[in-house]
């Protein structure tokens, strides 16, 4: 369990987590014949993230905080994808700077979040520069699990995870924007091709 209690409400960010999102509905990667297997649970009884939770959130702060884990070019280097259970670890220190909120936001939603937003982002744990940490980030799901735990079952399936948390897709994961990727790694069907510049 994380060690991150509940924060204070500030009554703009309640507002901004409660506008919802404008995503069409995720499939459930774990239904099997219209019934939803239990998913993993994201906050225990106190309203703290859990272990596995906060493990899927650093896998996906880490994608977009500077500075990258070190972890992140390694797995690039070579063409096959990661392990699933080879979750990303942030850095110590690291945020996500206004390039690297605006990379998260528009992966998760489809579009950047608005001036409004990023002042509203501010009220949680961040850097004297604005810039939100690891745990702003937490804070940012704990408010949004638990006013729409459907809405952070979406992002998690945006970024790959299942409902038992586990990572199935990595549709973004373990992409190096600067690196060409091999066709099939492209196409998804693992007939090799030439290298493609993502630039």
């Amino acid at each position: 369990m994380s060690i991150l209690s509940p924060t204070p409400r500030d009554p703009r960010l309640t507002a901004l987590l409660e506008k919802g999102s404008s995503r069409p509905e995720t499939p459930d990667l774990e239904s099997q014949q219209g019934r939803r297997n239990a998913p993993a649970r994201l906050l225990d009884d106190e309203g703290a993230i859990t272990t596995k939770f906060e493990r899927a959130l650093g896998h996906i702060f880490a994608k977009y905080a500077s500075p990258k884990p070190t972890q992140l070019s390694a797995t690039n280097s070579s063409s096959t994808p990661s392990p699933p259970d080879d979750l990303l670890t942030p850095p110590e220190g690291s945020v996500l700077d206004s390039q690297g909120l605006d990379r998260f936001a528009e992966a998760t939603n489809g579009q950047i979040f608005s001036e409004e937003a990023k002042e509203e982002i501010q009220y949680l744990d961040s850097t004297p520069e604005g810039f939100l940490t690891f745990k702003g980030f937490l804070e940012l799901y704990q408010l949004q699990t638990e006013n729409d735990e459907e809405e952070t079952w979406k992002d998690l399936s945006t970024h790959g995870f299942d409902r038992n948390l586990n990572l199935v897709s990595t549709r973004q994961s373990g992409v190096d924007e600067d690196k060409p990727l091999p066709m099939n790694e492209l196409r998804g069907i693992g007939m090799g091709g030439e290298q493609i510049s993502t630039v």
